[in-house]
């Protein structure tokens, strides 16, 4: 299989079962969550990495998490600190990953919003810094689909 632009790899992402999608959409945020330096995203991030996690944590930590994405969502769309944005962005791609089922609409998908919101987060970084960075996100994320599906 290969993935070379958002429609192939929507159409991998649609093929997988929720708890993997949850899986992976947590894969994409951990590319981006050392971005930032918020030990309680991470550690929500930790329960959505963890397949072992019951639905109490997750439920928790979803709420942590969205917590911050609403907390930081202000910071969007003026004139603020691009560190600030790139956490709502992280946030809200841990959200994504972790939402309850009773929470999700029938064509909500966690990867791809995690993985969506992953790469603003990126680029939030990349204006901030006035950086271009070598590695595209969205590439990455094709990588670690590919990945994860060989696996």
């Amino acid at each position: 299989m290969k993935i070379s632009n958002d429609q192939e790899f929507k159409n991998a992402l649609n093929g997988l079962s929720l708890e993997q999608q949850r899986l992976l959409g947590a894969r994409f945020v951990n590319s981006v969550v050392g971005l930032i330096d918020n030990p309680r995203l991470s550690s929500a991030l930790g329960v959505a990495i963890d397949p072992e996690s019951d639905q109490q944590a997750c439920n928790d930590a979803y709420k942590v998490a969205k917590s911050i994405a609403t907390k930081t969502y202000t910071a969007c769309g003026r004139d603020a600190d691009w560190v600030l944005q790139a956490e709502h962005f992280v946030a809200a791609a841990c959200a994504a990953t972790l939402t309850p089922e009773a929470l999700m609409t029938e064509r909500f998908s966690p990867a791809w919003k995690a993985a969506i919101q992953a790469r603003m987060a990126r680029n939030c970084i990349m204006i901030g810094d006035e950086s271009a960075d070598v590695e595209n996100e969205a590439e990455r994320q094709y990588r670690l689909t590919l990945d994860f599906m060989a696996a």
